[in-house]
Parts: C-alpha cells; sequence; structure tokens
C-alpha cells in the first residue's frame, strides 16, 4: 500500500506529531504500528526518479496523521505493509499530477494508493462557525460541485487541466486556504491515468461539504 500524507517534504519530523488544540488527551496514545515496506519505498523512488523527482528515504519519521487516523479506522490490525511519501514543499498542482502518473505502474504491481485529504480545509473558518463568529455558516457547496465535476469527467485530458488550475475554481480558496490537504487528490488522479473518478461519499462535517473519490 502506498499513502500521500498531508506532510510537506521542507516540514521538520516533529511535524508528524502535530499537537492539536481542542483533542482529547488519550488520542496522543494511540497507536497504529503497520509495518513498512522498503522494497515497496524503493520501487516508488525508482519511477519518481525516473519521470525527473529527486527523492530522498526517511526510515525513522513516523506515519503523519494524514496516514494513520484514516487508516487506523480502515484497517485497525495494521498488518498491511504501508509507504508514506511527502508532498512536494511548492505544493504545485501539475507536478503532482505528474508524480501521480509516474507512480501508475504500482497499480499493476498489487499497490493500493491513496491519496488522504480533505476536500474543504478552511479549519479556522469551520470552527469561528462553529461557536456562532460572524462569517456564518460554512458550506463549500460551489467548489465541490466543481471539484466533482473535475475528478468524474470522462476527458482524461479536461480532467488533468482542471485539477492543474483548481485554485480558479469557484470558492477554491475559501476551501482550501492552502493546498495541502488537497494535492493528495492529484497524485491519486494522475495515477489514475485515463480511468474516470467516481464519487463515494459525500458528507457534512462542522457545516462544509467533505466528499472522497475513487478510480479505478
Amino acid at each position: 500500500m502506498g499513502g500521500t500524507g498531508v506532510y510537506r517534504a521542507d516540514q521538520p519530523r516533529a511535524a508528524a506529531a502535530v499537537r492539536l488544540s481542542g483533542v482529547s488527551p488519550h488520542t496522543y496514545q494511540l497507536t497504529w504500528p503497520a509495518p513498512g515496506d522498503p522494497t515497496l519505498a524503493a520501487r516508488a523512488s525508482e519511477l519518481l526518479n525516473g519521470a525527473g523527482f529527486e527523492t530522498r528515504a526517511d526510515a525513522t519519521r513516523g506515519f503523519d496523521h494524514g496516514v494513520f487516523v484514516p487508516l487506523k479506522v480502515a484497517l485497525p490490525e495494521a498488518d498491511i505493509p504501508t509507504v508514506q511519501l511527502s508532498l512536494r514543499d511548492d505544493l504545485d498542482a501539475e507536478a503532482h499530477l505528474a508524480a501521480g502518473r509516474a507512480l501508475a505502474p504500482l497499480r499493476d504491481e498489487g499497490v493500493l494508493i491513496i491519496g488522504s485529504g480533505n476536500t474543504y480545509h478552511n479549519m479556522s473558518k469551520m470552527m469561528r462557525a462553529m461557536r456562532g463568529g460572524p462569517d456564518g455558516p460554512v458550506n463549500g457547496g460551489d467548489f465541490d460541485r466543481w471539484l466533482t465535476g473535475a475528478v468524474t469527467h470522462e476527458d482524461p485530458g479536461a480532467r488533468r487541466a482542471m485539477l492543474a488550475a483548481w485554485d480558479r475554481a469557484p470558492g477554491a480558496r475559501d476551501a482550501n486556504p492552502r493546498e495541502e490537504h488537497l494535492i493528495p487528490l492529484h497524485v491519486v488522479a494522475g495515477a489514475a491515468l485515463a480511468d474516470r473518478g467516481e464519487k463515494t461519499l459525500e458528507d457534512h462535517v462542522l457545516g462544509a461539504v467533505e466528499s472522497a473519490f475513487r478510480f479505478g
């Protein structure tokens, strides 16, 4: 299994254990001790290097919360070898689509590629709305409708072009003031090649629309 977490390559290792305000103390004791897979990590590096991406392995860094939180819920046994990939520090959309295309051969090698993040991640606005702040209700529906149309577009070229220019979409920067929680989707979309995306979940979290997609 491969996964793209939401930490950037330029962040210090301590970011993997970031402390969030308002979180119950027991959550800091949770673990998800899945094994790594050095062979898969080397294969991913080979593919990325071959496409012109510089890579560096870090065998000492723990799983980012963007990896272990969803996988602890989905796979509590933690018995599936997992390799975590960081985002590029420039968060360039086209570059992450290209990285996904480079990793596409892994799909035929029995690897599940997961892009973990959020389609709406304006946390300050969500928190203010929860407390009855002046911004009014959170929604994000305009961006979610645009994103759904982009991901499920039947033309792979049009899908790539739309996702590369995601920040020009209606409500884009309201939904994602910073893009590190959205860009993992671009890696998965790139790895999908010509496969059309499918929306598998639409939920409402603190008033915001959040969606999930799959390919293949």
